[in-house]
């Protein structure tokens, strides 16, 4: 389920929730939110960056501690062994 982002579209008519902006789950065929949860004024869905992270798993240490071998690409036809 993704995190839609969210912000005031009158900051002056808002609270302070929806004034610095909020993170909302949702469903990916959910329709936006048109109006704040906590006060009733004019909300608006702000453009954000999809989050793209590293392995949380530990999955390189994993693979060094079996045996494995990593290597990292330096350029084109170059590599450069991590371990």
């Amino acid at each position: 389920m993704p995190i839609r982002e969210y912000a005031a579209v009158d900051p002056a008519k808002s609270c302070r929730h929806c004034k610095q902006g909020f993170e909302e789950m949702e469903s990916m065929d959910a329709v936006a939110l048109t109006t704040c949860p906590r006060c009733g004024s004019g909300i608006a869905r702000q453009l954000s960056a999809p989050s793209v992270g590293g392995s949380q798993s530990g999955l390189h240490d994993r693979a060094k501690n079996a045996g494995f071998t990593t290597y990292e690409k330096l350029g084109k036809g170059e590599y450069e062994k991590k371990y």
